[in-house]
């Protein structure tokens, strides 16, 4: 394995919280504006702030302002680089850390 598992800890902590994975799902249909975020989830402003801070810095999603409002996409570089991590680690294989 080319990364180190410490390299994922992160985006798994990140991604073990139940708003966050919803937050996840809505931007697997495509980009979408905070605002819709917050009528979605019915949640403060400080309070998706907080996730979706978290969730910029794991790298697991992007955010680029627009006007008065952020804007969020799924980093799908991220997102491919933690499915093949955990398809790695799920699958038996021969150079396994238990031999």
């Amino acid at each position: 394995m080319k990364d180190s598992y410490g390299d994922y800890v992160l985006m798994l902590k990140t991604i073990s919280e139940e708003t966050r994975l919803k937050i996840i799902d809505m931007l697997s249909c495509g980009e979408l504006c905070a605002c819709d975020i917050l009528e979605k989830l019915s949640i403060s402003q400080s309070t998706l702030s907080y996730h979706m801070n978290l969730l910029t810095k794991s790298g697991l999603v992007d955010g680029r302002k627009d006007g008065p409002w952020m804007k969020y996409t799924l980093n799908q570089s991220r997102i491919s680089e933690l499915k093949a991590f955990l398809a790695t680690i799920t699958t038996a294989k021969t150079d396994c850390i238990c031999k």
